[in-house]
This record gives C-alpha cells, sequence and structure tokens, in this order.
C-alpha cells in the first residue's frame, strides 16, 4: 500500500515538474503584470520623475468624475463604433462571400486565395500602402472618384471619414478570414439536410435560413468573440494612418492607453485605463458567453 502512494506522489510530482515552467510564464507575463497595474494606479508615478505617492483612489476619481472622464467616453465611443464596423466586416461580409465562393468550379479557388491573401499582410506593411492610397491629394482612391466627377475627399484629415479610412483598411484584411473561417463551417455541415429540404421541395432561401444559418451558429458565435476581442485591441492601424486624430476622432481605448503611457509619461492614469478595459472586456466576453448559451446549434 505504502509503494502504491509513493508511486502514486512520484507520478504526481512528475506532473507538477512538467507544468511548473508553464507555470512560471504564467505568472510572469499575466499575473504579475495585472497585479503591477493594480498598484501602480493606486500611486502618482510619472517615467519623468522616480519618485511616486500613494493617492489612494485619486486617479480612479479623476477617471469617472473628474477630468478624466469626457477622454474615457470619447474613446469609449469610438472603440465601440470602431468595432460595430469590424464585426459587421468580418461576420457579415465573411457570410456572404463563403456563400458565393462555396463552389469547386474553376476559378473559384483563386478567387478564395485572392480574398484571404491581405491576411497574411503585416499591419504596418498595409497600413503604409492605405496612406498612399487614402492620400488627398495623390492617393488612386481619390483617382478613380474623380473619374465619376466626386470631389477630393480628405480621408484620413477628415473626422467624419478618418474611421471609415480605418476600417476599410480593417476590412480588406479581416472579410478574407471571416470568409475562409465560415467556408470551413459549411463545408462541414451534413448534406442529408439540404437533401431532405429539397425532397420537401424547399427553396434556396428557406435552406439557407433553416439549415444553413442555424447551423453556423457555433461558428458566428467563434467569430463574434475573437473578432471583439481584436476590435477592442486595435492600435496600430489607428497609429499609422491617424494618430487618434483628428479631433480625436479615431482615438481608440488602447491608444489612448498609449497616449497616457509613452506621450504625458503618466503610468498612474494609464493603468487605471487598462484597468478598466480589461474589466470590460472580461464582461462582455462573460456576458455573450451566457446570453449565446442555450441558443447555440452544435448538432452538424
Amino acid at each position: 500500500m505504502a509503494n502504491k502512494i509513493n508511486s502514486r506522489s512520484l507520478e504526481h510530482g512528475k506532473d507538477f515538474l512538467c507544468t511548473l515552467p508553464a507555470l512560471v510564464l504564467i505568472v510572469i507575463f499575466t499575473y504579475y503584470p495585472i497585479m503591477r497595474l493594480i498598484h501602480i494606479s493606486f500611486t502618482d508615478w510619472n517615467l519623468l520623475n522616480d519618485n511616486f505617492k500613494y493617492v489612494g483612489f485619486k486617479n480612479w476619481k479623476w477617471l469617472f468624475t473628474g477630468s478624466g472622464t469626457k477622454y474615457l467616453l470619447n474613446s469609449l465611443r469610438v472603440t465601440f463604433l470602431y468595432s460595430l464596423g469590424e464585426l459587421a466586416i468580418t461576420i457579415l461580409g465573411g457570410l456572404i462571400l463563403a456563400l458565393i465562393l462555396n463552389s469547386n468550379a474553376l476559378g473559384f479557388n483563386s478567387m478564395r486565395a485572392i480574398v484571404f491573401m491581405p491576411k497574411y499582410v503585416a499591419m504596418s506593411s498595409a497600413a503604409v500602402v492605405f496612406l498612399w492610397i487614402l492620400n488627398t491629394d495623390n492617393g488612386i482612391l481619390n483617382y478613380f472618384l474623380s473619374l465619376f466627377g466626386v470631389a477630393k475627399i480628405d480621408w484620413l484629415g477628415n473626422k467624419n471619414t478618418a474611421l471609415i479610412s480605418v476600417l476599410m483598411l480593417t476590412g480588406w484584411r479581416a472579410v478574407g478570414y471571416g470568409m475562409i473561417i465560415y467556408l470551413a463551417a459549411i463545408r462541414g455541415i451534413s448534406k442529408d439536410y439540404y437533401e431532405a429540404a429539397e425532397l420537401d421541395g424547399a427553396s434556396y432561401f428557406q435552406r439557407l435560413f433553416k439549415i444553413t444559418l442555424p447551423m453556423l451558429s457555433p461558428t458566428t458565435l467563434f467569430l463574434f468573440v475573437t473578432t471583439f476581442l481584436a476590435s477592442m485591441k486595435v492600435f496600430q492601424s489607428v497609429d499609422i494612418l491617424t494618430g487618434g486624430g483628428p479631433y480625436r476622432s479615431t482615438e481608440v481605448f488602447v491608444y489612448k492607453i498609449y497616449s497616457y503611457a509613452m506621450e504625458d509619461f503618466r503610468m498612474d492614469r494609464a493603468s487605471v485605463m487598462a484597468l478598466f478595459f480589461f474589466f470590460i472586456l472580461l464582461v462582455v466576453t462573460a456576458s455573450t458567453m451566457k446570453v449565446s448559451s442555450g441558443k447555440v446549434n452544435y448538432d452538424a
């Protein structure tokens, strides 16, 4: 009996040693930064001054009831609008393209590859190209629009079009990803459902809304969660294309955190906003999973 217990303890010890490196990395790169953020949020730490003191909830009051509130609300509004745009492009655009290109006919493989290819282009490289495409005076987009008599548009310098311009870049890269995920899911649906529906005389749209879309609900949930999390963390495209402007019209949440930390050197304020941002992501993701529970069809 003692030998069995010792053998079991030895096996558990080996298992623990195998997982220990991963646990150490998780603590160092996940839990420690969160605890550090919490610590900094209660100080007045400025990167220009090594000395700091504890200020209690002063930074939190600044964010929710002080001068920081207007910047918080603006960044939330801009990020929310951007997220809606990226979700629509990835989910709706990806679904439409998947339905259109779901064929093995000649040329369709090449078309799918062309649509998906932008996903492999680095965001920084793509953003630099779009700077030229959207240039007011020499951009190719304004050139083509001028052929139809449309006046020059300051895509990146106008607060009404700047966020749309950022979404153009996002859509170009994201729609192919949504398409390929939906395409794989569509081809995984059993053909028995469609054959039975055809025998009953169901039209294409009846098959689409009664079979295809319900069967794609797990894929839609997956795309919603992953795209939402990615859209909330958008930074690089905004930084290169607009720098948060004009008039803060593209100042998304992560860019505002970066601005406080690296431009204003206010790590205390950046930490408070980062913690609040972390809380938002947790709440929205958990709420989405809760609401979708029982409404997602996993029977393919």
